[in-house]
This record gives C-alpha cells, structure tokens and sequence, in this order.
C-alpha cells in the first residue's frame, strides 16, 4: 500500500467510526449527556384532580426529589405574586418556600383581558413587582384565546417586557392554545411585541392537547426563542394530560434534540404527571417523571 492509498483507507474508516447511530438522543450531547435544571410546579398537588393544599405541594417536590419549584397554580388562598397578594403574605411565601429547601424561578402572571388596557398594565406591574419580592427569575403567561384581545395583549406585553427588564426578570410565553396554540401563532406574537425580553417557554404536551400537530416540528421554526420548558405529556388532542412521561404522544427525545441543537440550557419545569388517590401517590409519580428526565438527560 503506498501513501496514498494509506491516507485514503484511513479517512474513509474515520468516517465510517464518527457515523452517529439513528438515535435522537445523540444530538442532545455527543459527550454523554446534558445537564438542564429540573423543577416542578405546585400543579399536581393543586391541579384538575385533587386540591391538598400548597403546603402539601411543597413537601411532595421536596419529597419526589426536587430543589427548583415554581409558582403556576393559584388559588384565593394562595395567589402567588397576584395584584392582590399583600405584602405580609408574600413575606411569608417567600420564607415557606425556602423552609422546605427550595428554590423558586418562576410565577405565573394573570391577564385581565376585559379590563382597559392601562389598567392592564398597573395590575401587571404590580404582579412583576410581587415577582421581584418573591424572587422568581421568569414571568409566565399565556397569551390569549380570543382574537378580540390580542391587540391589547401585545402592547401589555410590549410594556410588561421593558418593566421586568429593569427589575433583572424575564418575561416568557407558554403555549396555550388560542393565539399560541403553535408555531405560527406564537411567530406571529413574537414579531408583534418585538422585544428582547419576550422568550417562550415550551410545552409539548399543549401543543398536541390544543392543536393535535407534532410538537417537535412546532418546536423547530421557535427553538431558538425557548428559554424554559413546561414538561408534560398528553394522550391526544383535547386528552389527558395527566401522564406518565412516555406513555404518550410527546416524543421527548425528539422533542429535546431540538433544544439542543438550539443551545437550550433549561430549566426543565414538570408541570403534570399521573394522578393519584393521595398526596404521597402523586408524589411518587412527580418522582418517576423526575427521573424520566434524568434518564433522558445523561443517555448518549
């Protein structure tokens, strides 16, 4: 064999050893794994099925394994960062939280869509002022279900983005079917508020709970936008969301190769899982999605 052909035949079975396997795990890391905050959310304790409290809440993702929480399901009792929330409750919030050795990242704000626009936006600042005193780093909403508010929903986002900039927060779009049900919905707000501190949170589940179209491919054209992650699962559109991770439509390693590919670093927030006749059941199984996530994260 001369140098030529020596040179040759090494190059090709080069190529042929770096030929990754079909598996879309792969493109998460090629190094083994990827290291993405996971939280929870307060929403299996005190979602759709059962209501034990936010205290039950707190000793559940305590107990399924969890340091990161955030504050998505409120109630007259507990309204998180409301306009309502005093000052005394949000004290007490903040320090119940850290009790339980938590931290919190995000909260939900809640647009009053009926109201005149700058009411809208003194009862919004209030709610990212609340954030502020509380400590959470994101600011979640949800966009609108119907087209006669959108206007006004985008000039409050324009004015919600600039005032948590100022206060070092990020403000961040769910999907949530309506006028962001997917990928051209969401595009389309996006373009419209048109500022720097306006990302998305993903969520794969709504995507098909409201659309019933692939996540994945409405992740791809956005991907770059995300900057968190709402971890749910979902049988079918209109379904159940209630699920143990993989059992059903979400391919989440799919789902997940695009984040990658984008540069997402997290954090990866579990919104839902299987439901259960008690706190410690839904606890377990806040668990075995925490664990699913895991799993996924470190494989390849």
């Amino acid at each position: 064999m001369n140098r030529r052909q020596f040179i040759q035949t090494t190059a090709v079975a080069g190529i042929a050893t770096t030929v990754l396997p079909s598996n879309p795990l792969l493109a998460l890391d090629s190094a083994k794994g990827v290291n993405w905050p996971i939280g929870c959310f307060n929403r299996p304790w005190v979602g759709d099925k059962k209501n034990w409290g936010f205290d039950a809440a707190l000793d559940g993702i305590k107990e399924a394994g969890y340091t990161l929480t955030g504050l998505l399901t409120r109630s007259a009792k507990e309204p998180f960062i409301g306009s309502d929330a005093t000052p005394e409750y949000l004290a007490a919030l903040k320090k119940k939280i850290a009790e339980h050795g938590l931290k919190v990242n995000m909260a939900a704000l809640r647009t009053k869509n009926d109201l005149p626009l700058e009411d809208q936006i003194s009862d919004v600042r209030r709610q990212i002022d609340n954030g502020k005193t509380v400590g959470v780093e994101f600011l979640l909403t949800f966009g609108v279900d119907n087209a006669a508010h959108l206007k006004n929903y985008l000039k409050l986002m324009q004015h919600a983005a600039a005032y948590a900039q100022e206060r070092a927060m990020k403000l961040v779009l769910k999907p949530h079917g309506g006028e962001s049900g997917g990928a051209e919905e969401i595009i389309r707000v996006l373009e419209q508020v048109n500022h720097p501190n306006f990302k998305i949170w993903f969520d794969a589940g709504n995507i098909i709970y409201y659309t019933g179209r692939d996540p994945a491919d409405q992740l791809k054209p956005i991907a770059r936008h995300v900057t968190g992650f709402c971890a749910k699962d979902c049988d079918r559109q209109k379904g159940s969301v209630w699920l143990e991770f993989g059992k059903g439509k979400v391919d989440f390693p799919a789902v997940f190769a695009v984040l990658k590919k984008a540069g997402f670093n997290g954090p990866v927030m579990v919104e839902c899982c299987a439901p259960g006749e008690t706190p410690e059941i839904v606890t377990a199984n806040a668990r075995t999605n925490r664990q699913f996530l895991e799993k996924l994260f470190a494989s390849h």
